[in-house]
């Protein structure tokens, strides 16, 4: 079986460290666990890994969040992938910060990288992993939050969060969606 796992986020020095660009964390801390490495490909950096007869494509898209679609399409056709088999990772706003919901399909909620592979994949029907980027205090101005650095205490609790994230896309392949969601959305 193959899984395409699309972490969302910009490319650049100026968003690497920033909110908007978890979904690239994500992978990149997937990929040092599991001693892969990315290359720059056609839409962006591609590592793929092989584990338990799974094979993954791991995408980081280079088309900026508002056109992640054309990314995600093409590493679907390219690599043969179901549908079904697609995994997006994706900052959510409206979850406190570091709290990870897997959802089996839903609207973009405001997202523009999900809205734009709503829009060129025709439906909302895929699983995507949201890992919460909210904050407890009052956000005056949504974008510079989004695109702001982790807070310090956010830098101290990242990488156990980002674990759990890994955790979440093994099981995905392993054991199905139905069972991962049982699983971890009900960690607090």
């Amino acid at each position: 079986m193959k899984y395409l796992i699309a972490g969302l986020g910009n490319f650049g020095k100026e968003y690497s460290n920033t909110r908007h660009n978890i979904g690239f964390n994500i992978l990149d801390a997937f990929a040092e666990a599991s001693n892969i490495v990315f290359t720059p490909r056609r839409y962006g950096d591609v590592a793929e890994y092989r584990y338990k007869s799974r094979d993954f494509v791991l995408l980081k898209p280079s088309t900026y969040m508002n056109l992640s679609g054309n990314a995600v399409r093409y590493w679907l056709q390219k690599s043969e992938i179901d549908e079904q088999n697609l995994l997006v990772l994706v900052d959510d706003l409206a979850l406190p910060f570091g709290q990870l919901r897997l959802r089996k399909k839903g609207s973009d909620g405001g997202h523009n990288g999900l809205k734009h592979i709503n829009q060129i994949l025709g439906h909302e029907e895929y699983a995507r992993l949201r890992f919460g980027i909210g904050s407890s205090s009052k956000i005056f101005n949504t974008i510079d939050y989004v695109l702001g650095e982790w807070s310090p205490d956010e830098k101290v609790l990242l990488p156990e969060k980002l674990k759990t994230a890994c955790e979440i896309i093994l099981s995905f392949s392993l054991a199905g969606i139905d069972r991962t969601m049982n699983t971890f959305n009900t960690r607090p």
